[in-house]
């Protein structure tokens, strides 16, 4: 059976696993990728929170050797997840943060045809062989998720916010995601694969989408997908902020009441857990005193468009009914003193 719709379990993300703080993991943007580990960094861990349901999505696409395709609101931790399962597995991450202009094939490898042009007019010896091709072509993250597997070794690649990139982009990479083997267009002959009898080796893919456009469904079917769901249980959030360094009970308390009041206004954009965590962080960097909270301490980091703003402006504190008529009118921006428009 192919290496591509083999299911292998042998490889299982654990989020309870106890793990080290630091641990030295094998470079990823090494050209051309080594036959041996030359080199590693040492990364943090990564204080991810991944539920059941979200853990077990994790290891089917493994299982699978498919794409997971993480949907959900920005800042709800899709693309930390692939961060905390490399780092978790002990496995290089490989990035593709993806843009408009980006190319199915900037995935695999780019060719230089501009520099190689360059180097021919120049003196031999001055410059690069224009008659080497390869010294022109360099791997992408997908590409080198493949070749280092054909040298024994496993990756996790972060395809990010693909919904950014041409409707095209999903399409062109359908047959590179069922193969995993890419061919080099300029460089006849060179060819790169995942083992077909090693589905151990196979990349572990992760795909976020913001829904800024509808996927194609040959691409949709390629995948297994997962929605994350802001969390609804407010022990959790407090767990997360505890994960994040967060130590203060009374802080973390107030701050997610804030936030989950926030999030029950009808706002066009509701903060999320990237909105928190730097809301936070900063109130604590700053020593803001909790009993301030309800002023709505610069809320800029929670809220990102002004009608937003005004809404919570106009949000009651807790245990106060909403103000309504003349005082209404009258009453000061929430966090700023009478007088003082900013």
């Amino acid at each position: 059976m192919r290496t591509r719709h083999r299911v292998d379990t042998s490889t299982q993300f654990d989020p309870a696993a106890a793990l080290p703080e630091h641990r030295r993991i094998e470079r990823a943007d090494l050209e051309p990728v080594p036959a041996t580990v030359t080199d590693t960094v040492e990364v943090g861990r990564e204080p991810y929170i991944a539920g059941p349901r979200l853990a077990e999505a994790v290891n089917v696409a493994v299982a699978l050797g498919r794409p997971l395709l993480l949907q959900g609101d920005p800042g709800a931790g899709k693309t930390r997840l692939a961060h905390a399962v490399a780092y978790a597995l002990g496995l290089p991450l490989e990035e593709m943060y993806v843009k408009s202009t980006t190319r199915a094939q900037d995935l695999l490898y780019t060719y230089d045809a501009v520099r190689r042009l360059y180097d021919a007019q120049l003196p031999a010896g001055t410059a690069g062989d224009p008659g080497n091709v390869g010294d022109y072509v360099r791997l992408g993250p997908l590409g080198r998720a493949i070749a280092r597997a054909e040298q024994g070794r496993r990756s996790v690649l972060l395809i990010d916010e693909i919904d950014k990139a041409d409707i095209d982009f999903p399409n062109d990479l359908l047959r590179e995601l069922d193969q995993l083997a890419f061919d080099v267009a300029e460089q006849p002959g060179r060819r790169h694969a995942v083992p077909e009898d090693r589905p151990d080796l196979r990349p572990i893919i992760f795909v976020t989408n913001n829904e800024e456009k509808v996927l194609p469904s040959a691409f949709l079917r390629r995948c297994v997908f997962h929605f994350v769901e802001f969390p609804r249980d407010v022990g959790l959030l407090d767990e997360i902020l505890a994960a994040h360094d967060v130590p203060e009970a009374a802080l973390r308390e107030g701050a997610i009441d804030v936030l989950v009041r926030l999030r029950s206004l009808n706002l066009t954009k509701r903060p999320g857990l990237s909105e928190l965590l730097d809301w936070v962080g900063y109130l604590r960097a700053v020593q803001t005193p909790v009993v301030e909270l309800d002023l709505l301490p610069y809320i800029g980091a929670l809220l990102k468009v002004r009608s937003d703003v005004a809404l919570a402006e106009a949000m009651p504190a807790p245990g106060t009914a909403p103000p309504s008529g003349r005082a209404a009118a009258e009453r000061p921006p929430r966090g700023l003193p009478p007088g003082d428009d900013g």
